[in-house]
């Protein structure tokens, strides 16, 4: 009879250490979820942020070649021919 109650003892032992260790993986799983959202969210803000960046340097280049900078002038002026087709296109439409 010792000896089974010896075998229920380790095994409520081993059940509690297993309880135990499930309830800090649940905890660490939690913690771990918390903060991989974090990151995505920083992640989403930034690549925003690169995008938001990227439209103000075109929109740079186009400002200083339109002030007489040779660099860039061939991409400004493909834009301005763009925004006079645009134009062309709305006014043709206008007087129909």
């Amino acid at each position: 009879m010792s000896k089974i109650e010896e075998i229920v003892d380790a095994l409520e032992n081993k059940i509690s250490k297993v309880l135990h260790k499930q309830e800090v993986l649940k905890k660490t799983n939690e913690k771990l979820s918390e903060r991989l959202e974090n990151q995505q969210q920083k992640l989403l803000e930034q690549q925003e942020e690169i995008v938001s960046w990227a439209e103000k340097y075109e929109t740079l280049k186009i400002a200083n070649s339109m002030l007489g900078s040779d660099e860039n002038k061939r991409e400004t002026k493909l834009k301005i021919n763009a925004l006079i087709r645009d134009i062309d296109h709305c006014i043709s439409q206008l007087s129909e």
